[in-house]
């Protein structure tokens, strides 16, 4: 995603979901050594911030990324704000790197988890049957993302479980439908499994994955109110939340 589609997004443009507050919103937050300890599957369901092991801070990340979703913070005011927070806490600011990829991430995230909602609507999935990875291409597209881009998929192929966006830290990937229609309009090919190897014509030969932590659905792993099967550490984690929340309403 584009730096002008971020800024669109948390100003409330045409690229803002309400699905994409409410997905995060019902994120989490957890330090690190719990998120990690959880299995891939269920960190969707998490919210932390690697380098900081107290829970406050870990809170204040959330609640300032849940603010830029809901009220269209921009980057640079999360930065600011969270930098003086932490300073006050006796560590150092966030530098721009930081910054920006704490919030790009998790912006990207939430994003493409409303974008999914949508696109799985069941009038939208009969219209438009298949998906179709789209990469950035540039310089800093990573390879195995480059070696994804264009290649179609039925909406409903199990290949998204391992390839919805975002795919690693920063990923600006997304995913676009397609008609039956445009498929053949365009002479599309329409594939059933994602490539373990591809050639991404400059003579590389790249593996296809995923980077580590972002291998699977972040859109499809909702919490349930009866939390049923969920890690221990987890259901706590979102009692204590859920508690917090309902003190403040009352």
């Amino acid at each position: 995603m584009s730096d002008e589609e971020i800024n669109r997004i948390v100003h409330g443009g045409e690229f803002r979901f309400e699905e994409a507050v409410s997905y995060f919103d019902k994120k989490v937050p957890v330090t690190a050594g719990v998120f990690y300890d959880l299995a891939d599957h269920y960190r969707a369901l998490a919210f932390t911030v690697s380098g900081y092991t107290e829970a406050q801070i870990i809170k204040k990340f959330y609640d300032e990324l849940l603010d830029a979703l809901e009220n269209g913070t921009t980057m640079e005011q999360f930065r600011q704000s969270m930098s003086g927070f932490l300073e006050r806490q006796g560590y150092e600011g966030l530098t721009p790197f930081q910054a920006d990829n704490i919030f790009r991430t998790n912006i990207q995230t939430a994003y493409q988890a409303g974008h999914y909602e949508q696109m799985t609507d069941p009038d939208v999935m009969r219209l438009r049957p298949y998906w179709q990875y789209d990469a950035v291409n540039d310089s800093h597209t990573r390879p195995s993302h480059l070696a994804m881009d264009g290649r179609v998929f039925p909406a409903d192929s199990p290949v998204w479980d391992t390839w919805y966006p975002p795919n690693g830290f920063r990923c600006r990937c997304t995913v676009t439908t397609l008609s039956a229609r445009q498929v053949k309009e365009r002479g599309l090919k329409v594939e059933t499994e994602a490539p373990q190897a591809a050639d991404i014509g400059d003579g590389r030969i790249v593996q296809v994955l995923p980077d580590p932590s972002f291998r699977h659905n972040p859109a499809k792993r909702p919490f349930k109110p009866d939390l049923e099967g969920y890690p221990e550490a987890l259901k706590r984690a979102y009692r204590s939340q859920a508690a917090k929340r309902q003190n403040k309403a009352t």
